[in-house]
């Protein structure tokens, strides 16, 4: 019986793939209407182009907050093993920048082909990379299928998996369980994660930690965002960081219905391809805006109620300028994104109710003091205003933060022990 469940996931598995692949180049042409980068590097989705260096250190991150969770790993694996070269894959545009910001001076960076066996396997026979790491959870069968036949070992690498993603591989169990039972180690970032994924079919499963623990904030984007504060004034600044869809609107007219004058809204949306739409938003809003692309040499007006944050690679800086920051994709049922770096820099967080994505980090930030949960963008001002008015409870929970992160760092140190037998057997 599990051998017919397997010919039957793996079957439906193979067709869905089969009847997506017409839409594939339709979908890149219809994403780069907002983002060029998805017109660009077809080769590389194809397995094509330049052959990386063979014998690499493999590390597939899929977008912008994985690949930038895999920097304190990347650091530790380049000083275990000097000599070795180092690959990168990514699948958005926006994940592709990054890494060319944070590794392009000594690391192949390359789209991963879409997961084709005969696209897999081709690219697998091109890079013959030592080991492969997946961060988080990627897990795409034919890649991993392909990877365990040309004896790759693979790990899965700041491994999370919420209730909710457990619930969709779960519907294909045989081919979930088929590939974790290929994964060479798991490292997950709880012991809630890692019980999930014993249930779908991980045999070797350790409770590593989450990387972004160990990603300390860059001195010159703090130095940056100090800058920033200093040339605003004396305003209370309150950031809404990596916004979503459908999250903008009600915050903005909370904003405006609820914010003293002298508040400065700060607005950094998720996705550079939203910054117009968002921009619109604020007109809509009827709130005094400025860009901060437009700010370099120009003063930010004393009017001004709210700054779009249409800047790359700042996240830090922003975080740095603000007094309170809202960490983004919790007010909307979208799971939350990274709250660890608001604490790592020392500022009190505010989160929505959504946030499964990141569950165990938010857990543990709020019984530190770090964060507070809202209900909904009314209770989100609401909060975030008691906070502006009280510098002692600011302080309290930014301490907090700064030690929340530094109880839970050294992440990095114990994955890259976990991959180290298994380039030694190689």
């Amino acid at each position: 019986m599990p051998t017919l469940r397997l010919l039957f996931d793996w079957t439906l598995y193979r067709l869905a793939l089969l009847l997506a692949a017409p839409l594939i180049p339709l979908r890149l042409l219809w994403r780069g209407r907002r983002e060029r980068g998805y017109l660009q590097h077809w080769n590389e989705r194809l397995a094509r182009g330049p052959a990386p260096a063979a014998g690499a250190l493999w590390i597939h991150a899929v977008s912008v907050g994985e690949m930038r969770a895999a920097q304190p790993l990347v650091a530790a694996l380049r000083a275990a093993h000097p000599d070795a070269p180092l690959l990168l894959s990514c699948m958005t545009p926006t994940g592709r920048a990054t890494a060319e910001a944070l590794y392009g001076s000594f690391a192949t960076i390359v789209y991963l082909p879409y997961d084709y066996a005969w696209l897999v396997r081709r690219f697998l026979r091109r890079a013959q990379p030592r080991a492969g790491i997946l961060m988080e959870t990627e897990l795409w069968p034919n890649l991993i299928d392909a990877a365990a036949r040309q004896g790759i070992p693979m790990v899965l690498a700041n491994a999370r998996l919420s209730a909710r993603s457990a619930r969709g591989y779960a519907r294909l169990p045989a081919l979930a369980r088929a590939c974790l039972a290929r994964i060479a180690a798991v490292a997950a970032q709880s012991e809630a994660d890692a019980a999930r994924l014993l249930k779908l079919g991980a045999a070797s499963v350790h409770v590593t930690g989450n990387l972004k623990f160990d990603i300390a904030p860059p001195p010159a984007l703090l130095e940056r965002g100090a800058a920033w504060k200093a040339q605003w004034g004396q305003r209370p600044v309150l950031l809404a960081a990596s916004t979503r869809e459908g999250e903008e609107a009600p915050l903005l007219r909370a904003f405006a219905a609820a914010a003293p004058a002298a508040v400065l809204l700060v607005l950094v949306p998720r996705h550079p391809q939203r910054f117009d739409a968002v921009a619109q938003l604020i007109e809509s809003a009827g709130l005094s805006w400025q860009r901060r692309s437009e700010l370099d040499g120009a003063q930010l007006h004393a009017g001004t109620r709210v700054l779009l944050g249409d800047s790359l690679g700042e996240l830090f800086a922003y975080y740095a300028a603000c007094d309170v920051a809202f960490v983004g994709g919790s007010l909307a049922p979208l799971g939350g994104q990274n709250l660890i770096e608001a604490a790592s820099a020392g500022r009190p967080v505010l989160v929505g109710p959504h946030t499964f994505n990141f569950e165990e980090a938010t857990r543990l930030a709020i019984e530190a003091g770090a964060a507070l949960r809202v209900g909904d963008a009314a209770g989100l001002l609401e909060n975030a205003l008691q906070l502006l008015d009280d510098d002692a409870a600011r302080a309290r929970m930014g301490e907090a933060g700064l030690a929340f992160v530094a109880r839970h760092r050294g992440a990095a140190a114990r994955v890259a022990g976990l991959v180290a037998p298994l380039l030694k057997a190689r």
